[in-house]
């Protein structure tokens, strides 16, 4: 009898420890995983489905899909910077800085926005970009046409990167950069 109440009192006493994690536990996760470059983690901190909304653009993910989000992102090799977590109406707004070479192609190195993440028993089921403090969409929107415009006359073999979110879009992209800052050296000499 000893024993049986020994081993409900320490069943007990594991279970209490073994506490959910908060929901800024869950983002500070979510961007370690970034920062380590391990989906795993990532992927423990979401729902069954994602919905990332930035503007007017709602995507939707499951895991799996979200995991060729993150292959993408990675050839731009990014660096996030959680800058800081608050607690607002039962959500969570995360102020993140990433740098990467995308965003310095396109004159906004570290890209700096406000992301409101909600949940959904206890994992991130959307993220909403609510504002992107240090933006200037005017200059990424002409660094991005120029080299959209530049790509179509002199490699249309890469036309189309823009719009292709899988990896081999994303080394299109960056080829695209790469190509595009060769020919800029030439002109200047």
């Amino acid at each position: 009898m000893k024993k049986i109440l020994f081993i409900f009192i320490l069943i007990s006493i594991t279970s209490c420890a073994e506490k959910k994690s908060t929901k800024s536990e869950q983002i500070i996760k979510y961007y370690e995983g970034f920062k380590n470059s391990d989906y795993n983690q990532i992927k423990r901190t979401i729902s069954d489905s994602l919905t990332i909304i930035e503007g007017d653009y709602t995507m939707a993910y499951t895991p799996e899909s979200f995991y060729n989000q993150f292959k993408w992102d990675s050839v731009f090799k990014p660096v996030y910077k959680l800058v800081s977590l608050e607690n607002e109406n039962k959500q969570v707004v995360a102020t993140v800085s990433v740098n990467s070479l995308r965003f310095e192609f396109l004159k906004n190195n570290p890209l700096t926005c406000k992301h409101k993440f909600h949940f959904k028993s206890g994992k991130i089921n959307k993220i909403e970009t609510l504002d992107c403090i240090d933006a200037n969409w005017e200059i990424w929107q002409k660094e991005r046409d120029t080299l959209v415009n530049w790509v179509k006359f002199n490699h249309p073999e890469l036309d189309g990167f823009i719009n292709d979110l899988n990896m081999k879009g994303a080394i299109d992209y960056l080829n695209a950069i790469e190509l595009y800052k060769k020919s800029q050296v030439k002109v200047i000499e």
